[in-house]
């Protein structure tokens, strides 16, 4: 299914800069406030639930209940507090950790399949992070929403928004941090590499590894950057060159990919081996793709995520032309029962 390019910019204000989005995600300028004065420690709280809840998703996936925590935070706590009478700063602050909230949200929408919900959360998120003046987080969520273009196979529209996100860094980069912008830089090579353009896709990729070299763990990015470490950019890499059909480059990659534990990166670390897997089998190496896939279907069997249970789903098809042999219909009867496959009909990985 192929996303409306129009409709994407122009809810999200991701080229034109409008506030349209921040007045309908219920902004502090356009509510009543109430007399109590909301404090820092209230806010802070929030952030602090915001952080668990990233972390949650990243170990069990967008359909856990850690992860649909953020709707009713936003709603409950959040934005109960935009009512009341702010500081300034706290204002800020507030607006900031909201579109936190609403990001989470989107994403935990976007994991299980929901990409009309997703759109809708990211594009509240986008409103409250610019009211907040927040570029880091402007810049983070027009890269996410670039991805779900991309997932949606939509990669000119993905790059649309990924140059959005990069006006948004400032001449140079110079309002958002490295990081920040190396993530930005990763979501455009994937976009042109399911375009197929491998050259562009590499310059991307280049410009992320560059950013990203600039870093260090004292460099003051966001706390909800923090993924983004060398390990998480080769992950990524490696399903760049799945994409552009180079198995060995992909395999490479993910030779730089293995630090990364799965107790903490649960649902990537099982995408990346379904990913790796079809490298395997695309050389010919049907034993080590085997291999490789049941870790995936281990790692993934109790992580909720309709989309990596995907990445399972598109290895079971490469699988089909082996499926004489028994050690695959072994996999594939172990993949249908553990994953459910059969209920993720136009998933794509």
């Amino acid at each position: 299914m192929i996303m409306n390019r129009r409709a994407l910019l122009s809810g999200a204000g991701g080229a034109s800069g409008s506030l349209a989005a921040s007045r309908v995600a219920g902004a502090p300028a356009a509510r009543t406030r109430r007399h109590r004065r909301t404090s820092h420690s209230e806010v802070a709280a929030l952030r602090q639930a915001a952080e668990t809840i990233r972390r949650g998703d990243s170990r069990h996936g967008g359909g856990s209940t850690r992860a649909s925590r953020a709707v009713r935070l936003l709603d409950e706590r959040a934005l109960p507090l935009l009512t009341t009478r702010l500081a300034s700063r706290t204002e800020r602050e507030l607006c900031s950790v909201s579109a936190e909230l609403a990001r989470l949200a989107g994403w935990a929408a976007l994991d299980v399949g929901q990409h009309g919900t997703a759109f809708y959360h990211f594009d509240h998120a986008l409103g409250w992070s610019r009211q907040a003046n927040d570029d880091n987080l402007s810049c983070y969520i027009l890269a996410t929403m670039a991805l779900l273009a991309t997932l949606r196979n939509s990669p000119a529209t993905a790059l649309d928004l990924a140059q959005g996100s990069v006006r948004t860094a400032g001449a140079g980069g110079a309002r958002v941090n490295a990081r920040v912008l190396s993530f930005t830089r990763l979501i455009e090579a994937r976009a042109h590499a399911r375009a197929g353009d491998a050259r562009a896709a590499s310059s991307a990729l280049a410009a992320a590894e560059h950013l990203l070299e600039q870093t260090s763990g004292q460099d003051g990015a966001p706390a909800w950057i923090d993924f983004l470490t060398h390990p998480r950019l080769a992950s990524d890499a490696a399903e760049i060159h799945r994409d552009l059909g180079n198995a060995r480059a992909c395999l490479a990659w993910n030779e730089q990919a293995t630090a990364m534990p799965p107790t903490d990166f649960t649902r990537s670390v099982g995408m990346r081996l379904a990913v790796v897997a079809t490298a395997h089998l695309r050389l010919g190496d049907l034993d080590e793709s085997l291999s490789l896939a049941h870790r995936s279907v281990d790692i993934l069997r109790n992580v909720e995520s309709r989309r990596a249970r995907g990445y399972v789903q598109g290895l079971t098809v490469a699988l089909a032309s082996h499926r004489d042999t028994r050690p695959v219909r072994a996999f594939l009867s172990r993949a249908h029962r553990d994953l459910g496959l059969t209920d993720l009909s136009g998933i794509a990985a």
